[in-house]
């Protein structure tokens, strides 16, 4: 079959391509940029199996290029991380067009992942995900609708959230939300269940809670996750910490920002539990514990195999949307800090260097100056340093990396291009590239900054002397360590 994928480099999205591709049908993965996709995930002998299309969903638009001939479209686009205040607004906009697209194809089914909303008192996330699903079904396309609670795996925002605080805290004073009942799902079964509603005739029209064999307060998901790490961990819950103080409590403590926190704290006052079982009448499938949900997680990350990662979705602070369309650095009206240095060991040596920057590994050089940096960031409302990597020594065009944006990873070439996502009054980039000429190799290291008027300037003039004890030593380290 024909399938229409949208949100193909998010979370769920990154996951579902490779199983529709084993099943034998063609995909059209419809993504905001092109270079965020993961074309490495795949041999070239399978390119021909799908199609990536470049279109923003808030746009009208970029709907043309999306094909007549489809037969199934997944609808996986969210923007419970977004920046924008106005998401629900972003949402509702971005499911008119698609639905309006939609009616213009051959589709005959439209499935959506959403969230259990079975609750009076709906948070602004969960009434955003409801008035999505009655735009949805309103096209003359049937509608299939699973509704999930939190959701664990690899790289998921709820699992990372409960790994940073049961790692990192071995007391925790916490909000009482964390005394809600939710039914957690592992994503191996999400993905089943994606996969086990297409095309079926008991689906078209039905909404669905899908969640896993247990059901338990978020207390008692943070205990169970610090016995299967065999960790004592002592959880006390206080009534006095408002929505606001909960919200900051995760950007400081985990790798969360702060619109997701927001987000997230917000819908923790509702219960998410299944309201019934149904789906499994129709797509009978044998579901995972939370426990076991927690080891498959584990398992993926023992073998470096995170495939998605909540931080692939896009966040610029800057409101830029088309900065990964534009891979060439600035050149003009920025200031710029400019590092040479020769080598003579193998380039790949000096390229795994850089393609492990960040991270726990570091920056090379005064690592307490970027810890210090990304503090700052985080207490004015920015990402921080507490992203991290995807991965420890692989980096592709898109990734999260500490408070950076990989915007070109290209080893063959060697240049590496991070665009910075903190808050800044102006925008900034580093650039790494190697240069070749007979035996001798050069890295060329350049940070790029576009200032924003006068308090730009005043910001970059009163980092420099930071510059100077950082980044000589960085390129040098690079090449040689």
């Amino acid at each position: 079959m024909n399938i229409l994928l949208t949100g193909s480099t998010g979370y769920i999205g990154r996951r579902l391509l490779p199983v529709l591709l084993d099943a034998g049908h063609h995909v059209f993965c419809a993504v905001r940029h092109r270079q965020k996709f993961d074309w490495d995930a795949f041999p070239r002998e399978i390119y021909k199996n799908f199609e990536v299309l470049e279109c923003d969903f808030s746009d009208a638009s970029s709907m043309h290029i999306i094909p007549e001939e489809i037969d199934i479209a997944y609808y996986l686009l969210h923007s419970m991380s977004s920046a924008n205040e106005d998401f629900q607004e972003l949402e509702k906009r971005s499911a008119k067009n698609f639905t309006t697209r939609i009616n213009q194809t051959k589709t005959q089914q439209i499935i959506y992942v959403s969230g259990i909303a079975n609750s009076a008192n709906l948070s602004s996330h969960l009434t955003s995900r409801t008035a999505v699903e009655d735009i949805l079904r309103s096209a003359s396309v049937p509608l299939t609708v699973l509704r999930a609670a939190i959701i664990i795996g690899s790289g998921s925002a709820s699992f990372e959230i409960i790994r940073d605080l049961v790692e990192k805290l071995p007391v925790m004073i916490a909000p009482r939300w964390l005394d809600t009942r939710c039914q957690p799902i592992a994503i191996r079964n999400v993905l089943e269940y994606l996969v086990g509603v297409m095309a079926k005739d008991e689906a078209l029209g039905k909404t669905f809670d899908i969640g896993g064999t247990d059901v338990l307060t978020y207390k008692e998901m943070l205990y169970a996750y610090a016995k299967a790490r065999k960790l004592k961990r002592m959880i006390i819950t206080v009534p006095v910490l408002t929505p606001r103080l909960s919200s900051m409590w995760l950007v400081f403590v985990t790798a969360t920002s702060y619109a997701l926190a927001k987000s997230l704290v917000d819908s923790m006052k509702n219960e998410v539990v299944c309201k019934d079982n149904e789906i499994q009448s129709i797509v009978p499938i044998t579901l995972f514990s939370y426990r076991q949900a927690l080891e498959l997680a584990f398992d993926k990350i023992s073998h470096k195999n995170i495939i998605s990662s909540w931080k692939d979705s896009f966040y610029l602070q800057t409101g830029r949307r088309d900065v990964m369309n534009n891979i060439e650095v600035p050149s003009h009206g920025v200031l710029t800090d400019r590092r040479e240095i020769s080598f003579t060991r193998p380039v790949k040596e000096v390229i795994a260097n850089l393609w492990s920057i960040g991270g726990k590994k570091g920056w090379y050089a005064g690592n307490w100056l970027w810890r210090i940096r990304g503090f700052a960031d985080t207490i004015v409302g920015g990402v921080g340093i507490r992203r991290g990597r995807r991965s420890e020594n692989a980096l592709k065009t898109g990734d999260a990396l500490d408070f950076w944006r990989v915007i070109l990873a290209d080893p063959i070439k060697g240049r590496l291009i991070l665009y910075a996502e903190m808050k800044l009054p102006g925008e900034a980039w580093l650039e790494f590239t190697i240069k070749s000429e007979d035996q001798t190799h050069k890295l060329v290291q350049t940070a790029t900054f576009r200032p924003l008027g006068l308090w730009g300037r005043l910001y970059w003039f009163s980092v420099l002397p930071f510059h100077a004890l950082i980044f000589p030593r960085m390129a040098k380290a690079i090449v040689q360590s």
